[in-house]
């Protein structure tokens, strides 16, 4: 048996809203939508996928996307719009990260190891 991804679900007040910003801010495509009207889809940048679900009482989640380039690519969103909560920094236990938020307060901490870091 060998672990292939995993896909996180945030739940999102308003699906239109929540793509717009996964497009719009973070770069991501829309690989699919649900329901009539979609109450359900998929944003994904390379290998990373989010599923984004509507729910009345949306509750916060949080994932850690482990990416090369986060310094160009953390100032880029956060110049977009997207929400910093923990400044980009590196941190003792050996990733260089920060984490931000979309615009229903879920977490997204963007962050690379140390030594790809420097390199």
């Amino acid at each position: 048996m060998k672990f292939r991804t995993v896909t996180p679900v945030f739940q999102v007040a308003d699906l239109g809203r929540a793509i717009g910003f996964y497009r719009d801010v973070l770069g991501f495509d829309v690989a699919w939508q649900w329901g009539e009207p979609p109450h359900i889809a998929s944003v994904c940048s390379d290998p990373i996928e989010i599923v984004l679900l509507v729910a009345a009482q949306p509750a916060v989640s949080s994932a850690i996307i482990n990416m090369g380039g986060v310094d160009e690519y953390f100032a880029r969103v956060v110049k977009a719009g997207a929400r910093e909560i923990v400044p980009l920094a590196d941190r003792l236990y050996g990733m260089r990260d920060g984490r931000i938020a979309d615009i229903d307060g879920n977490q997204l901490t963007l962050g690379q190891p140390l030594e790809a870091a420097a390199s």
